[in-house]
């Protein structure tokens, strides 16, 4: 597997955010917004874990990857299975991961990873200079 870089981890937020809704802070209804675009990904992209859902305690989480960079193009901002996204980082220079657990019974989703991938190498540049000035002649 490539190397992951410039990893961030969420669990802290997430502890903090789940210790809010279980003293009744914050609504059920408030964390358990998500999209039916996310969940449709969860379905069809999802890797299912082993952990159950801190809110209705009733299914295991599926975690969604969600791929961002300019050098992706039409790719970027959709979701993506691990062997997808490491075909990926042998391709482009890089790009943003994000990973997304999501219930798919209440709809709790939290961002719990993003980390770069890819070659690492600078992007291409053209042959032909912009910051040089034409003459008449050229």
């Amino acid at each position: 597997m490539r190397t992951q870089r410039q990893v961030v981890d969420y669990a802290l937020q997430r502890r903090a955010l789940l210790a809010e809704v279980h003293s009744g802070r914050v609504g059920v209804a408030e964390v358990c917004d998500a999209s039916p675009y996310l969940l449709r990904a969860a379905r069809f992209h999802g890797e299912p874990t082993d952990q159950t859902c801190p809110v209705c305690r009733k299914e295991r989480l599926t975690q969604v990857s969600w791929i961002f960079g300019d050098a992706l193009k039409h790719a970027a901002g959709s979701a993506r299975k691990p062997e997808e996204i490491e075909q990926l980082a042998n391709s482009y220079a890089d790009f943003s991961v994000y990973v997304v657990e999501v219930c798919r019974t209440c709809s709790w989703n939290h961002l719990v990873l993003s980390y770069v991938m890819g070659t690492g190498d600078a992007p291409p540049t053209s042959g032909r200079r912009s910051d040089r000035r034409r003459t008449a002649a050229e």
